[in-house]
């Protein structure tokens, strides 16, 4: 698909500093410089008309104006990314018609190049208010790891669902390796998100849905609200984000060997 620059679209970087399993890791210093940083940089490389990052906490604000960013301070009461962006698209009184990419602050290996796709996939999909990414499963303990999110597709590339199970669930073989040498598919969700700003500000004024709080998962919210969500392949492998200091030293061995 085409990955060409689309109109009104605009990267935000939700990072808050209170993170259950690394406080404060936006701030880390990462092969030199904040992590948050090197977020930031990878959505400079997009051909998004802004990008700007939306916080909770004035040392992100210092840091994040400290490297060049535009930061705009949300309240301390969100629940999500999803819920601040909306706030940050409000104060920056950005029209219901255009797009906005939500990029997690601790994913600092994205690859430019997905940011586009997943905006022009939005783009192109008149029929959908959501556009997200999936990549092949090749592994069955990936299939059945409950962290790896799932997503079954229609015949159109919309979602159909999002699951911590292993969906589809394969009847008629043995086992998960054996339904994979005999074609079956799977197909991970990656937690890139493109929204038209009026389905995001409509998502975000409703209440946790029923299968949202079962999987935990808050795409469900849209799907559940009559919500599509346009799906395709990550045109370019998208490396795991930064949870725990284990992923941190992971990402800074990485980082240093490939001089990013």
């Amino acid at each position: 698909m085409s990955t060409a620059k689309v109109s009104a679209y605009h990267i935000v970087i939700p990072a808050r500093y209170a993170s259950e399993r690394l406080p404060g890791k936006v701030l880390l210093d990462l092969a030199g410089q904040p992590l948050l940083q090197h977020v930031w940089q990878r959505a400079c490389e997009s051909s998004a008309d802004s990008v700007i990052i939306a916080t909770d906490d004035k040392r992100i604000v210092n840091a994040a104006e400290a490297f060049g960013a535009q930061v705009v301070l949300t309240s301390e009461d969100h629940q999500s990314g999803s819920d601040r962006i909306a706030e940050c698209a409000a104060k920056l009184a950005w029209p219901d018609e255009h797009l906005v990419v939500n990029l997690q602050g601790d994913e600092p290996l994205m690859p430019a190049v997905c940011l586009d796709q997943v905006a022009a996939l939005l783009d192109q999909r008149p029929d959908c208010e959501v556009a997200s990414l999936y990549w092949p499963i090749d592994e069955a303990d990936e299939v059945q790891n409950p962290n790896a999110v799932k997503v079954v597709t229609d015949i159109q590339g919309r979602a159909l669902y999002f699951s911590r199970a292993p969906i589809p669930y394969a009847r008629s073989y043995d086992s998960i390796h054996e339904a994979m040498t005999s074609g079956v598919e799977w197909k991970r969700h990656l937690g890139l998100y493109a929204y038209r700003l009026a389905a995001l500000r409509r998502y975000t004024s409703c209440a946790p849905t029923p299968l949202e709080m079962s999987e935990r998962l808050e795409q469900l919210r849209i799907m559940e609200q009559g919500g599509r969500i346009a799906m395709a392949a990550a045109c370019e492998f998208i490396p795991a984000g930064i949870d725990t200091a284990e992923d941190f030293q992971r990402v800074t061995d990485f980082i240093e060997s490939n001089r990013l």
